[in-house]
């Protein structure tokens, strides 16, 4: 009877510790298989739901998974044999903070909402849509689908009795989160407030350190690799080659549904991947100078601020746009709404004295607008953290 005791108290233990820490468990959605909806490796894609409650049980927040991409077969093949390529490798449990955050105190206007984060497993920004499999790698490009197959299954769980809905993302998720907002918008019931939310998918159509521009390169090997181009924004591809269409600046002028927008102005992934990538950084000067800004030199710094402005500019769209809504600070982060910490917390960062939590919520209630650009240098905002990559 003793060892009983004991065995109920550890599972009583373990259970306060994963309600605690707002572990929500995965849902495979094993019947959009037959559809051909699957991740890299043909695995069912996969998502975590934590259901609403109260105010918020006809509240929807849609929030998908960043991870980059893969542009060639052998990148696809080595994301195969990990959580982003296959379902089979997805940790079990997620905790959800955030935006997705369960508790008031952290997440005031979206804590009860129904509450999903989108596994990502497909290395597209869930745009992929090939139909022939290679039984040379067995890869499966199928993004688009997986991403359609689990809108589809939430609209049979409620969603189709949406009240308000929100398509959010961190990273290539943030990005996919505009790529698919006015698709979102139109599966919606009409009655329902539609908006979307980027966090740190503002990918711009930049200039690298040699004058090129290397992410358009890349982005134009994932268009050609996954056949995204029939899955992206007709109201873009109709004007320009695909693989401009998987920059925000060129998407977002034709975008009907209201759209805001998180960035960090000295995005770390973006100053690490389109101002200075390895692969023209041949001399590898920029190596540690794209991870610590403090190590630059002044002509390196006079560049980083000069991929500010080329931010400012592709920005100019978000901004141009009474309806849409823009935190943009000058840290030197990437994914900034997916901890407590840095959503709403006491140290996170803050933009004309707002913190993310309070201007999203603002500008979705409509309480008030919100589109704020942070003062012009790395170091001149005390709020921003250290370093912050959330991917």
């Amino acid at each position: 009877m003793g060892r009983l005791k004991q065995c109920w108290s550890s599972l009583l233990v373990l259970a306060v510790l994963v309600i605690g820490t707002g572990a929500v468990p995965i849902t495979y959605l094993q019947s959009a298989v037959a559809k051909g909806a699957v991740c890299l490796d043909g695995s069912a894609p996969a998502y975590h739901f934590d259901k609403g409650f109260g105010s918020g049980i006809n509240n929807w927040i849609v929030h998908m998974e960043g991870g980059g991409w893969c542009t060639d077969v052998a990148s696809c093949n080595e994301r195969k044999g990990t959580m982003k390529g296959s379902s089979k490798f997805m940790n079990k449990d997620f905790g959800f903070s955030g935006i997705l955050g369960g508790k008031q105190s952290t997440n005031p206007d979206f804590y009860n909402w129904n509450r999903i984060k989108v596994r990502y497993c497909d290395g597209s920004s869930f745009t992929g849509n090939v139909e022939a499999v290679n039984p040379a790698n067995k890869l499966f490009f199928r993004g688009a689908r997986v991403w359609r197959a689990v809108v589809d299954d939430l609209m049979a769980k409620g969603m189709k009795n949406a009240q308000n809905a929100i398509l959010s993302g961190c990273s290539a998720g943030a990005l996919a989160a505009i790529l698919h907002c006015d698709t979102f918008r139109a599966i919606l019931p009409r009655t329902a407030s539609v908006k979307c939310v980027s966090d740190a998918g503002y990918f711009i159509h930049g200039k690298d350190i040699t004058g090129g521009s290397y992410i358009q390169s890349y982005y134009s090997k994932v268009v050609a690799l996954h056949g995204s181009a029939k899955s992206l924004p007709v109201s873009c591809t109709s004007k320009m080659k695909p693989e401009l269409c998987f920059f925000p600046q060129y998407v977002v002028p034709s975008m009907r549904t209201p759209l805001f927008v998180i960035n960090a102005a000295f995005d770390s992934w973006q100053i690490k991947n389109v101002l200075a990538p390895t692969a023209v950084d041949k001399g590898k000067e920029w190596k540690n100078c794209k991870l610590d800004l403090k190590k630059c030199s002044a002509a390196q710094l006079k560049t980083v601020q000069g991929f500010r402005d080329q931010m400012m500019r592709a920005l100019s769209p978000v901004h141009s746009t009474p309806s849409r809504g823009l935190f943009l600070d000058s840290c030197h982060a990437h994914c900034q709404g997916g901890s407590a910490a840095s959503w709403s917390g006491d140290k996170g960062p803050q933009v004309a004295n707002t913190r993310i939590a309070k201007a999203v919520g603002n500008w979705f209630y409509g309480r008030s607008a919100f589109q704020k650009i942070d003062c012009p240098s790395p170091t001149c905002n005390p709020t921003c953290p250290a370093i912050s990559t959330e991917d």
